[in-house]
């Protein structure tokens, strides 16, 4: 018996703007090149729509190839009190020069780098963001990253 499987689409879900303080370098600790990126506020639109808080952050390991494992956490809230919880895990990577220039605080055209998360979602008012997969495609700016973030139907 040969089952037809739903074939998974991505529908835009979440406009993010993560605004992002100074990265804080703790340098080479037993897990390796550790670095924090404070979140000190942003916007989410779409399914949810509010401003983030500060209090979060981006907690960063760096491997020896330059590519950055990311682990960022933080919380929105909505005009109406709702709170978000956000969690994204993810990579960004890409060729030694570009991941240089992003380094350095220069724009760089997204295409040029991969910075791509799964997003997790916890919200008591809006329970069924914590019931659905989410992936994102990224863009780090000087003092921001940008995304969006697809639900997997």
């Amino acid at each position: 018996m040969t089952e037809t499987l739903p074939v998974p689409a991505l529908v835009p879900s979440l406009q993010v703007r993560v605004e992002l303080a100074d990265l804080e370098d703790h340098g080479r600790t037993a897990a390796g090149h550790r670095r924090v990126v404070p979140i000190v506020g942003g916007t989410v639109t779409g399914d949810f729509t509010g401003a983030i808080l500060p209090g979060g952050a981006d907690w960063q390991l760096v491997r020896d190839d330059g590519t950055i494992e990311i682990d960022s956490r933080y919380s929105a809230r909505s005009d109406d009190g709702a709170f978000l919880y956000i969690r994204a895990i993810g990579l960004r990577t890409g060729p030694g020069d570009v991941l240089a220039a992003l380094g350095r605080g220069e724009e760089v055209d997204p295409r040029s780098y991969y910075f791509r998360t799964t997003v997790w979602l916890e919200s008591s008012a809006h329970p069924e963001l914590a019931n659905q997969l989410f992936v994102a495609a990224c863009a780090r700016h000087r003092n921001e990253v940008v995304y969006t973030a697809y639900r997997v139907s």
